[in-house]
């Protein structure tokens, strides 16, 4: 594992250069979706798009620019999700589908470890299979992942978070996707905010195992204490049980991280059932144009925006590339997945840390 200084300089790097490789590589459109239906019907590349779930406005923008892209690369594109984020028996019958059809490749939002064999046995079918958002672990049960570095996202909005707090103590609740399976996004989104405020998170795999209490050393420091960590499935009704489970255990806690948008604004809701929205800090990752509305409005104080349609762009283009050309793509250097990028967006800008604001977010933002 690197260390604390290691990491946090090289995520900060990866991130910028993510972003700059983002904009200047190949351009498209997106992908996702919902039951197993043809997008696109006159394509002689079959490509199945496997999402997690369509109940998160993050992966139906993910499939309707896929829809978009698949009409422009001659790509017969069939569509399937889970029930909801972690149903991983459905997403393992939709690469069997995939298989029998005889589909050229893989896009995936993979819903949890149990989907890494099916993978390795359509790779081993042939197929080229490409994750998006959430890398595989391990990273190579994917032939490359189009994805945030969900850790440098995490630093930024625990960056921003230990500069707003100017010095007050922290009591830090953790509103986590997950407790029941392990997945990359989980514990890099959460590992990557604790990093940030300058917290040391021991294992950098497992949400959770840092010091309880201890000095955290961003912005101009000071004391921070853990609240708990309890998992949410990313939705909105699982953050609000989550942060009322939180604030039994401590109703003095003044900084609650969030897994997503949904989370955040389910946290929001238990907060102001409590009496205690205005003096608590909520901060997320996703930036879709319902979590933007909220950074406006106050509801989400800092959120670190990524950008699902390009990644089902580059994952569209990249597979049509294969099937024409045989070229691959690359990784962004120093990762083991192609970055593509975020941008920390807030209505209060801290020294320090580059940020937009929401009405610049609004004009980049996805879910409208």
């Amino acid at each position: 594992m690197a260390s604390f200084s290691t990491r946090r300089t090289r995520t900060t790097r990866m991130l910028a250069a993510g972003a700059v490789l983002g904009l200047a590589a190949l351009s498209l459109s997106a992908c996702s979706g919902d039951s197993s239906a043809d997008a696109s019907g006159d394509g002689n590349v079959g490509v199945s798009l496997i999402v997690k779930t369509t109940t998160n406005p993050f992966f139906v923008s993910m499939q309707d620019g896929a829809k978009k892209a698949a009409e422009t690369s001659g790509v017969d594109l069939k569509l399937a999700a889970g029930k909801s984020d972690g149903d991983e028996a459905t997403q393992i019958q939709a690469i069997e589908n995939a298989i029998s059809d005889g589909d050229k490749g893989i896009l995936i939002t993979p819903n949890g470890p149990s989907v890494v064999d099916a993978l390795k046995k359509a790779r081993d079918a042939g197929l080229y299979v490409i994750a998006l958002d959430t890398p595989p672990d391990p990273a190579d049960a994917a032939d490359i992942t189009f994805a945030t570095d969900n850790f440098a996202a995490g630093e930024q909005i625990g960056q921003w978070t230990a500069e707003k707090l100017d010095g007050k103590k922290a009591v830090i609740g953790m509103v986590d996707l997950f407790d029941d399976k392990i997945v990359s996004v989980d514990y890099t989104r959460d590992q990557g905010f604790l990093t940030g405020m300058g917290i040391d998170a021991a294992d950098d795999k497992v949400n959770g195992d840092e010091a309880k209490s201890g000095k955290y050393t961003g912005g101009k420091g000071g004391d921070y204490e853990i609240a708990g960590n309890q998992a949410s499935q990313g939705a909105e009704d699982g953050g609000r049980t989550a942060m009322e489970t939180l604030l039994a255990g401590n109703p003095d806690i003044n900084v609650v991280y969030t897994i997503n948008e949904p989370a955040a604004a389910g946290a929001y809701e238990a907060l102001k059932a409590a009496g205690k929205e205005k003096d608590t800090l909520v901060v997320s990752i996703d930036g879709g144009c319902s979590g933007v509305s909220n950074v406006k409005q106050g509801i989400i104080d800092a959120t670190a925006q990524q950008y699902p349609v390009k990644m089902a762009e580059l994952g569209v283009e990249a597979i049509t590339k294969l099937a024409e050309t045989g070229e691959k793509p690359e990784t962004t250097e120093g990762l083991d997945f192609f970055n593509t990028g975020s941008k920390l967006v807030t209505e209060e800008k801290m020294s320090g840390v580059e940020s937009i604001d929401a009405a610049e977010a609004s004009k980049i933002c996805w879910g409208k």
